[in-house]
């Protein structure tokens, strides 16, 4: 658990995390995703040792990692968390490494349903936290793409964040990204950090993934981590690729194409504290006019 300390600016400012790291290197693993779970679920198993090879502390894979995107595909490779094969390969994997695994996202079977569900496992293996998607992406541009994820997902009903070694950190999943309220309910409680593994494809992508991560970075003064797949043009979804990291001033410090790739890059976190002070909009807020609040 991580300590708190009253902010000097002004008694409203939530209390902030005194940090026992300055900062650690993360990795977003932009994974080629085929039809064959086995080997998606070993090619991101390899990536993960490889990132800590290189230093990694933090290791974000994208959504989707172990099938194709599709409502066509979701209920044959779904499984069960945490009991389900995939689950425990990350598990294993983290453990092994040593370093933080956020699963990108999996098709997870409960009961009679369905979600997309993002998955974190600390350093010794064990699950840290579960997050299911609570957006779905029910979208029609006409002539270029129409999805309705929630004719077979169900929603995830709650925001969801974890501490690893002093930091706190925020979890969304793609569509979720678009939701300004989601980040502010997670940037209150305490986050520096936000992780989103996606997918956008080749409409919304050229046009809003890099837009809106740098949104949320700003918005909430705070760094963005976008966890993309590796572009397929024979896949049915395509995705858009471009995984990225975006720093508390909106400024894109890495970011890949759309190839099978790793971004490895280091995490400043006094960054946070330096724009929130100087641009103090968070103390500004007229919350007694308007406020974000959770309801459940």
């Amino acid at each position: 658990m991580f300590e708190t300390t009253t902010d000097a600016v002004h008694p409203r400012f939530t209390k902030k995390p005194a940090y026992p790291l300055s900062g650690f290197k993360i990795a977003l693993v932009q994974l080629a995703v085929g039809p064959d779970k086995s080997k998606n679920v070993a090619q991101a198993v390899k990536e993960i040792h490889l990132a800590k090879e290189k230093g990694a502390q933090l290791v974000a894979l994208p959504e989707c990692f172990n099938s194709p995107y599709g409502t066509q595909f979701f209920k044959e490779y779904a499984e069960e968390v945490p009991s389900g094969s995939t689950c425990h390969a990350l598990s294993k994997a983290a453990a092994e490494a040593g370093v933080c695994v956020i699963g990108g996202t999996l098709p997870e079977r409960c009961g009679e349903k369905l979600y997309n569900t993002c998955t974190v496992w600390d350093n010794t293996g064990k699950l840290l936290a579960r997050h299911r998607k609570m957006h779905l992406f029910d979208i029609d541009i006409p002539n270029k793409i129409t999805f309705k994820e929630s004719d077979v997902l169900s929603a995830g009903d709650q925001i969801t964040t974890f501490e690893y070694q002093g930091i706190k950190i925020g979890l969304g999943i793609c569509y979720d990204l678009r939701f300004p309220e989601m980040a502010r309910l997670m940037a209150d409680q305490g986050c520096s950090l936000l992780v989103y593994p996606g997918a956008f494809n080749m409409t919304t992508g050229p046009q809003h993934w890099e837009l809106l991560g740098r949104a949320r970075a700003v918005d909430q003064q705070l760094w963005v981590a976008l966890a993309a797949p590796a572009r397929d043009p024979a896949a049915h979804y395509v995705s858009w690729g471009h995984s990225t990291l975006i720093d508390p001033w909106g400024a894109v410090r890495a970011h890949l194409t759309d190839q099978p790739d790793t971004l490895l890059a280091d995490i400043d976190l006094s960054t946070v504290d330096e724009v929130r002070s100087q641009i103090p909009v968070r103390v500004q807020r007229r919350t007694d006019i308007y406020d974000t609040i959770q309801k459940s």
